[in-house]
């Protein structure tokens, strides 16, 4: 477990501090937000779609275990073999193993959260195996000393086209270019050659469809058919929770997902795969693996997290929140950023390994609000606070500041006196200006900010002179 979630106010500060990261995520913000809005509109009944979906998520879930079996039963008739992996060793150890198995050098990879779950890539180097990753967003990351993604859809929206650019020069050793046409062709010819000699390519999967055992792939980019299509091994990694009965039920998730995602009717690549390449078959694997991996996931089946297994990793929670878009996705920590990797980072590495993502949301609910799947997030990371103060997990003070408060709060008088004696203090603390500097009692709340400052009176006087004829 990489524990730099633990981090996560370190982290922030530093994103906050960061102006590069600051002026890029300026330029980023809203992007998706917009185009989501303006593409929903498309759909007749867009909330009878999201209702229809989550019914068909909660469906699959509650019966994760017979879905699964049929998947690997008609995966298995269509001559793919089927792994199961307990953690993130255990998908490594099976992904070397076929390497190994059918003499693999060179590895070529499409987008995988699996794998960055697992820390594949460097698994694969330590047996000798070179990985390429191959989504262009992806590709900037590993040649930027292996940087990890700040976002699941957009892993490279922290970065500008400036920083880029310097890139490609200083790697690729080439005249600097500023012009996006012409920076994803040099990658484009780059990576041309490692799809040409790779034996083996790897691939997430968006949904697993039961009825066929295909694997559907949503991507934007041309790479995911060169690596599912051209090394003559293909292995398919992704979650438990991505099986689906149909392709009916594809066909109803394709209508949120895009739009949830990019703002896109539909994404430029869908690819439904089905078994290995047969006599005639132009194309297509000769050995397709599909490793079906746990990591945390089986734990919440049956839990009061379980809504979050609905997820379809569009991202549309992050592109929302108002914490994401200013600190970015690595102050996060670990694979999944945003509100629903506060939630999936606890879940799946364990609460007392991300003591701060359950608070690093306002609970405003934007995320809620556009979750294809209307998945209630504020309402799980509530839940998952309560976890921790039920641990003792959180610091002495806190739990007996809040102890007080709601002693304070019981006792309708009490509160009245202390509410007046608070506004009075701020009062004088502002010394007749509009906010406070520093907090005295709380400097966490003005190290960043500064405080309101009360009109002078509380609640409850003002609302008794209201009634006074």
């Amino acid at each position: 477990m990489d524990l730099r979630a633990r981090r996560f106010k370190a982290n922030s500060e530093a994103a906050l501090a960061n102006p590069v990261l600051q002026a890029n995520m300026k330029t980023a913000k809203g992007k998706f937000v917009d185009k989501r809005a303006i593409s929903i509109r498309e759909i007749d009944d867009f909330e009878g779609t999201r209702e229809a979906a989550q019914a068909l998520r909660n469906q699959v879930i509650e019966n994760l275990d017979l879905w699964l079996e049929k998947f690997e039963e008609t995966a298995t008739a269509r001559g793919a073999t089927v792994l199961w992996a307990k953690d993130g060793a255990e998908i490594c150890r099976h992904v070397v193993d076929i390497g190994r198995q059918h003499g693999v050098k060179k590895a070529v990879k499409s987008k995988s959260m699996l794998s960055e779950e697992a820390g594949l890539n460097l698994a694969l180097e330590a047996a000798g195996i070179q990985p390429v990753e191959t989504d262009l967003g992806e590709y900037i990351l590993q040649i930027n000393d292996n940087e990890p993604p700040s976002h699941i859809i957009a892993p490279v929206v922290h970065k500008s086209l400036d920083e880029v650019a310097d890139l490609f020069h200083a790697v690729h050793k080439t005249p600097r270019k500023t012009e996006i046409p012409a920076l994803t062709r040099e990658a484009r010819e780059v990576l041309r050659s490692h799809f040409l000699t790779a034996e083996m390519g790897i691939s997430g999967g968006n949904f697993l469809v039961a009825e066929t055992g295909s694997v559907a792939l949503v991507t934007n980019e041309g790479n995911g058919r060169m690596v599912t299509t051209l090394p003559r091994v293909h292995v398919v990694i992704t979650g438990i929770e991505k099986v689906i009965p149909t392709l009916e039920d594809l066909s109803t998730l394709m209508r949120l997902l895009p739009r949830s995602a990019t703002g896109q009717s539909i994404s430029n690549y869908v690819s439904v795969l089905t078994g290995t390449k047969a006599a005639g078959d132009l194309d297509g694997p000769e050995h397709l693996y599909f490793i079906l991996v746990d990591n945390g996931r089986a734990d919440v089946v049956g839990s009061e997290f379980q809504d979050m297994l609905r997820c379809i990793r569009c991202g549309a929670c992050m592109n929302h929140c108002p914490v994401y878009q200013t600190i970015g996705g690595h102050a996060y920590g670990w694979v999944y950023p945003g509100p629903m990797g506060s939630v999936l980072t606890p879940l799946y590495t364990g609460i007392e390994n991300a003591i701060d993502l359950p608070h690093a949301a306002t609970l405003c609910n934007q995320c809620g609000v556009v979750c294809p799947v209307k998945i209630p997030l504020p309402e799980l990371l509530r839940k998952l606070r309560e976890k921790q103060v039920e641990k003792r997990l959180r610091p002495w003070s806190e739990r007996v500041a809040f102890r007080l408060w709601a002693w304070v709060a019981s006792c309708p008088t009490l509160y009245g006196i202390g509410t007046r004696f608070a506004v009075r203090y701020l009062k004088w603390l502002a010394g007749g200006k509009p906010s406070i500097p520093v907090l005295g009692a709380a400097p966490e709340w003005t190290k960043g900010r500064d405080f309101p400052a009360p009109e002078g009176r509380t609640f409850r006087e003002l609302y008794a002179r209201r009634r006074q004829p």
